[in-house]
C-alpha cells in the first residue's frame, strides 16, 4: 500500500489550499481515509476522516467549518480542502488508512492507522 500526498505549499493567512491523497495498488473507495498533521515539536493530530461508502465525515474542532474532506472514486483520490488558513495550520499533512471501511470512534488517533504517505508541507504566513 502506497499513499502519496500532494498540494502543499506556502499560502498567506486567510488563503486556501487543496491537498490530494492518491494511492497505487489500492482502491481508496473501499476504505476510510484520515488526514493528519504534525507541526514542529508537536504530536501528530487527526484533522479529518471520511468513510468509504457512506462518505461520513469527521473533523477535529480546530478545523471544523474551515476544512472539507471529500473523495473522487473515479480518480482514486481523497481531498482535503483547506480554507481560511491560519498560521497555526502550518504543519506537514499526512493521509493514512487502516483498511477499515469506516472511520472508527478513535479516528483521530495515529496508532489506529497502519499505512501512511510521506506527507506534504503546508506553510501559512502571517
Amino acid at each position: 500500500v502506497q499513499l502519496v500526498e500532494s498540494g502543499g505549499g506556502l499560502v498567506q493567512r486567510g488563503g486556501s489550499l487543496r491537498l490530494s491523497c492518491a494511492a497505487s495498488a489500492l482502491a481508496l473507495n473501499f476504505y476510510a481515509i484520515g488526514w493528519f498533521r504534525q507541526a514542529p515539536g508537536k504530536e501528530r493530530e487527526g484533522v479529518a476522516c471520511i468513510s468509504s461508502s457512506t462518505r461520513t465525515t469527521h473533523y477535529s474542532d480546530s478545523v471544523k467549518g474551515r476544512f472539507t474532506i471529500s473523495r473522487d472514486n473515479a480518480k482514486n483520490t481523497v481531498y482535503l480542502q483547506m480554507n481560511s488558513l491560519k498560521p497555526e495550520d502550518t504543519a506537514v499533512y499526512y493521509c493514512a488508512t487502516d483498511l477499515a471501511s469506516r472511520c472508527l470512534g478513535t479516528w483521530s488517533l495515529r496508532y489506529e492507522y497502519n499505512y501512511w504517505g510521506p506527507g506534504t508541507l503546508v506553510t501559512v504566513s502571517s
